[in-house]
């Protein structure tokens, strides 16, 4: 297959403000070569309109009509994404007839694994026809749709990625990928064999707990979590929580598991807590694995927590090293997952299996919406 140029699109659950690009070249099976990166930020407003999204889709929960401010935000997201993705072709050299396929993830806004024998739903944001028609590229998006009507969790959707990515260091089933974002998810490989999940929440309780208590957008650094001390009973009652020990595949809203697990905690104390949770959830699912590794490789914001990531060292018992320690790059795998992603739909490969989101077979995903014609 012809190995050609995509760019991939990820804003997490986090809420930065900021918007992942990244490129490569692949032909959706193999990473050829690693394309430019950037963060371009969000326009004044957006993130605030998102924050009150996600309070209105926490309320909606998926019954009923969906709240007029989704359609708000995704024309407002769609726009700032793909006003994104023109500079970010312009400052690099390129032209849109040079990308064969843009990954627009979207922003998830809820999301709900299959329980109890009914179908999970997912809900990402993002207009993919209103892109196309402003960067002038092929655009697949609503990646997750299609896995979740099957039956799947519609998450994670990276393992396949990181799969290729493993290859291309030449790592075997002694490590595992382990990206942090908002929630956690960790991807296990033995040649083509591939385990993955949601191992449980890595920054989106303790970065809203210190917003809550501080303003501050996150924890810098692990600074106020360092300064303060874990309570193990606490902490030992919470891991206790059914999902930590249940079985793959399993996914996680960024929801799932909230700042008020540290509730009656000072500031520093329920950082620790929360970190220190985040790190043990990640031994529970290595647990689960076939063969439990001996190394991770880290990626996702939560690599530049030293603190966080000292807590995954001490409490797995392996050694957790960032993406960029081994020829990765740690800020950008999630968007290129997307760049990915988006080659393998338009050849019609599998984004999904069943030891990754639970479906009953490989499957396909993602809409494709051409790129405008004359």
């Amino acid at each position: 297959m012809k190995s050609e140029w995509a760019i991939g699109l990820m804003t997490g659950t986090v809420l930065d403000g900021n918007i992942d690009v990244a490129m490569i070249r692949t032909d959706g099976e193999t990473v050829d070569e690693f394309g430019p990166y950037a963060l371009m930020p969000y326009p004044d407003g957006l993130r605030d309109l998102l924050f009150r999204t996600f309070d209105a889709a926490r309320a909606w929960g998926f019954e009923g009509p969906e709240p007029a401010i989704f359609r708000e935000a995704e024309i407002a997201l769609t726009k700032a994404q793909s006003d994104g993705v023109n500079a970010f072709i312009a400052d690099h050299g390129f032209k849109a007839s040079e990308i064969s396929a843009v990954g627009f993830h979207g922003q998830t806004v809820l999301h709900a694994g299959p329980r109890e024998g009914k179908r999970g739903n997912t809900r990402q944001l993002g207009d993919g026809a209103m892109m196309a028609q402003i960067v002038g590229t092929d655009v697949v998006f609503d990646f997750r749709s299609a896995d979740v009507a099957a039956g799947g969790q519609g998450a994670p959707l990276a393992p396949v990625y990181h799969r290729a990515l493993l290859k291309r260091i030449g790592a075997g089933p002694e490590t595992a990928i382990l990206n942090l974002g908002g929630v956690a998810n960790i991807t296990w490989c033995d040649g083509e064999e591939m385990v993955a999940c949601d191992t449980g929440p890595a920054n989106a309780p303790v970065n809203d707990w210190v917003r809550r208590h501080t303003g501050a957008d996150m924890d810098v650094d692990g600074r106020i979590a360092a300064s303060g001390t874990v309570n193990e009973t606490r902490l030992t009652e919470l891991l206790r929580h059914p999902y930590l020990t249940a079985p793959f595949p399993k996914s996680l809203d960024r929801f799932s598991f909230l700042a008020e697990m540290a509730e009656g905690e000072t500031l520093e104390d329920g950082a620790a807590l929360l970190t220190a949770f985040s790190a043990a959830a990640v031994a529970k699912a290595l647990d689960l694995l076939p063969n439990r590794p001996t190394r991770l490789v880290v990626c996702g914001g939560g690599r530049r927590n030293p603190t966080l990531m000292r807590e995954i060292d001490r409490r797995t018992g392996t050694a957790a090293v960032a993406a960029e320690d081994v020829g990765l790059r740690g800020d950008a795998v999630e968007a290129e997952c997307f760049a990915f992603l988006a080659v393998r739909s338009k050849l019609g490969l599998p984004l999904s299996f069943p030891t990754t989101t639970g479906v009953s077979q490989p499957m396909q995903g993602g809409v494709l919406a051409p790129a405008a014609t004359a």
